[in-house]
């Protein structure tokens, strides 16, 4: 018996990262923490390709898109759902998560989930590169384990 873990060398891999423009004063900046995070980790900027949709809930769709064609290693899911005044804020979250679990059960390719569910702006803000760190950049580090892990698997 062995003990696998995923290296955090990124200089072989090839990511998507997938990004939620609504609420985009938060993306973007989850954004700049995952590129960093992939540059920090040897991934050469030209390895890491960057798709905009339009929010968090067309991000699974784009995301399994992306892993069906066989050219990433991982996939990356950035964006922001903060909660208003009406339900819309549990339908989107909880379909956003959903589905970008499923593209990793269903595709086998390592997907991470960097997509912030807060209760206001404010939380957003703290998780998106101020007091809370960022979680971009710590989706990118996940995704580059993940897929140095999935290499590791005898098949």
């Amino acid at each position: 018996m062995g003990t696998f873990e995923g290296k955090l060398s990124g200089a072989d891999l090839h990511v998507a990262i997938v990004v939620a423009r609504f609420n985009d004063f938060i993306s973007e900046r989850l954004l700049s923490g995952a590129r960093e995070a992939f540059r920090q980790h040897g991934v050469p900027d030209e390895a890491v390709d960057v798709f905009w949709v339009p929010g968090c809930f067309e991000i699974p769709a784009i995301a399994k898109r992306l892993a069906c064609t066989g050219s990433y290693d991982s996939l990356v899911c950035l964006g922001a759902v903060i909660r208003g005044a009406t339900a819309h804020f549990e339908y989107v979250a909880g379909q956003a998560a959903a589905g970008i679990a499923r593209v990793a059960y269903d595709t086998g390719v390592p997907t991470t989930f960097g997509v912030l569910t807060t209760e206001t702006v404010e939380q957003a803000v703290e998780r998106a590169g101020t007091k809370s760190g960022n979680k971009g950049y710590e989706a990118a580090v996940s995704a580059i384990e993940m897929a140095n892990l999935y290499k590791e698997i005898p098949t």
